[in-house]
């Protein structure tokens, strides 16, 4: 029997979605999205991820919440076999295409990562989400498929918008709703004049304690941290400044389930 995420593939491609709605968030703004993000992965954030992730050459990766695919090709480019999974269809299109372009040997499938029947259990080494658990709706869910799909001793990458992120002068804006504060969590959408994604799709705020209680109790514990600073565009921009927390990017190991 092929392994369900081959057969979910398999589906996708007669043309029927995987465990998702039939439209997402990022499907309408898939192009700026894109065209925003760019193909580089030299950024700070990116390459402490692709530093946690470590030596990939012929280890089963699961991109999850994977876009357009920059992380997953670069990943596949350190040897890695790459399966790439996004609730967006139309990134998930524009993944496919960059595959047909320059062959890596990717797989893509749209759908939730919260569906827990979507991949066999232990049939991944690791997975990464690069910044992707703030568009994440269902937290819990989506834990729970991490670990179920991890072998023993697998790992789990993700980078987000630093949970602490005040903001960076007025048109940026902090990880939560301006008037409400850091401890007011739920999903939001900003006014600020630069945070141009966030201002057409939207974030999930979670307290710091909150994702980090939810890795440890979903047998995720934390290994590795790192905190990247501000872009250096932003303090040339702003010398008066103080540096503040930025991001986050964490490593967590598959411990036995149910050990927390």
């Amino acid at each position: 029997m092929r392994p369900v995420w081959r057969q979910a593939i398999a589906g996708l491609r007669r043309g029927s979605l995987v465990g998702m709605a039939a439209t997402a968030r990022y499907d309408e703004v898939a192009d700026f999205y894109v065209t925003e993000m760019g193909a580089g992965i030299d950024d700070p954030v990116t390459a402490a991820l692709l530093d946690l992730a470590g030596e990939v050459t012929g280890r089963r990766l699961l991109d999850l919440a994977c876009g357009q695919g920059r992380v997953a090709r670069e990943l596949a480019s350190r040897g890695a076999s790459v399966t790439g999974v996004d609730l967006s269809a139309a990134l998930i299109d524009q993944a496919r295409a960059a595959e047909e372009a320059h062959r890596l040997g990717i797989e893509y499938l749209a759908g939730d990562a919260g569906d827990n029947d979507m991949f066999d259990t232990g049939s991944f080494d690791g997975v990464v989400c690069h910044f992707g658990v703030s568009d994440i709706d269902d937290l819990a869910a989506t834990l729970r498929t991490v670990r179920r799909v991890l072998r023993p001793g697998g790992y789990f990458v993700l980078s987000l918008l630093h949970p602490c992120f005040p903001g960076w002068t007025e048109n940026v804006s902090a990880s939560w709703p301006r008037g409400s504060g850091y401890f007011a969590e739920g999903w939001w959408r900003s006014q600020a004049a630069r945070s141009l994604l966030r201002r057409q799709v939207g974030s999930n705020h979670r307290m710091i304690s909150t994702y980090l209680n939810a890795l440890v109790s979903h047998d995720l514990p934390i290994e590795s941290v790192v905190e990247p600073p501000p872009p250096s565009a932003w303090l040339a921009e702003n010398p008066e400044m103080d540096p503040v927390p930025t991001f986050l990017v964490l490593r967590c190991v598959a411990a036995p389930i149910g050990s927390a």
